[in-house]
């Protein structure tokens, strides 16, 4: 049986993401920016909640785990790497690593540069990839802590992944982030498209997210950096792609 995916808005532009697999019952939620939504959420399904995962430490992801905890007994999982600025672990994982969800095997990818102890969640058989504050919908996070190389490094890492991928971000940035990639390629017929996608589900009050990762290859201007328009907008030419993406981000930091 499929897993079900639920996005659920919180705080001001925040998302938090469910995940039950109806076989075992086991339901796990990636970021609790607050716990309110999530346990609603679960009720609204009839839902035990089994499992707390978290992409990073910053407040916005991890400021509802005490009370979700308290109210539904769930084990947190984390990188140990980042044990120390996260809330208490019941699973410490490696950078790149693996554990289960039911029967479906779940992998950890490192992906620094938002933070240095960045990792985002992949189940590969469920088409399914929470890539926190690492690759956004139309964007990236903002190198908080990471280089412009590490951040570029985890891009293309994510980009390897199947294009099928729904690719489930931490926030309602995407029209922002078109609007800024329409800077770089005024004339890409895909991204044009997206905008106007993207509009209508705003105006209508719905997440633009999950994505496909196909559609992320098509109009994300992080994961273009071999674009001859933009490539030509930026001034850079011939130039590594990890510079283009440097030029890129620094401009997105300016907008």
């Amino acid at each position: 049986m499929p897993l079900e995916l639920v996005t659920i808005p919180c705080l001001k532009d925040n998302y938090a993401y469910l995940i039950h697999d109806p076989e075992t019952g086991e339901t796990a939620v990636v970021d609790v920016p607050e716990a309110a939504p999530i346990l609603a959420a679960l009720g609204q399904r009839g839902w035990r909640l089994t499992d707390i995962w978290l992409t990073h430490h910053h407040w916005d992801h991890i400021d509802g785990v005490p009370a979700l905890r308290d109210a539904t007994g769930a084990l947190v999982t984390g990188a140990a790497a980042d044990a120390h600025r996260l809330p208490p672990l019941d699973l410490s994982l490696p950078a790149d690593g693996s554990f289960t969800l039911g029967r479906h095997s779940v992998e950890t990818l490192e992906v620094p540069g938002h933070t240095v102890g960045h990792i985002a969640f992949h189940i590969p058989a469920a088409g399914l990839a929470f890539t926190g504050d690492s690759l956004m919908a139309a964007g990236c996070g903002r190198l908080f802590e990471g280089t412009p190389d590490q951040m570029h490094a985890s891009l293309q890492k994510l980009a390897r992944l199947a294009p099928g991928t729904l690719i489930c971000s931490g926030h309602e940035y995407t029209a922002a982030n078109i609007r800024f990639a329409l800077t770089l390629e005024p004339s890409n017929a895909a991204l044009i498209s997206r905008a106007d996608k993207v509009a209508t589900l705003r105006a209508g009050g719905h997440p633009t997210v999950p994505v496909t990762l196909a559609e992320e290859l098509a109009t994300n201007p992080f994961l273009r950096t071999h674009s001859a328009e933009i490539r030509a907008n930026t001034a850079l030419g011939t130039a590594p792609d990890a510079k283009v993406f440097a030029e890129i981000r620094s401009r997105k930091d300016s907008f």
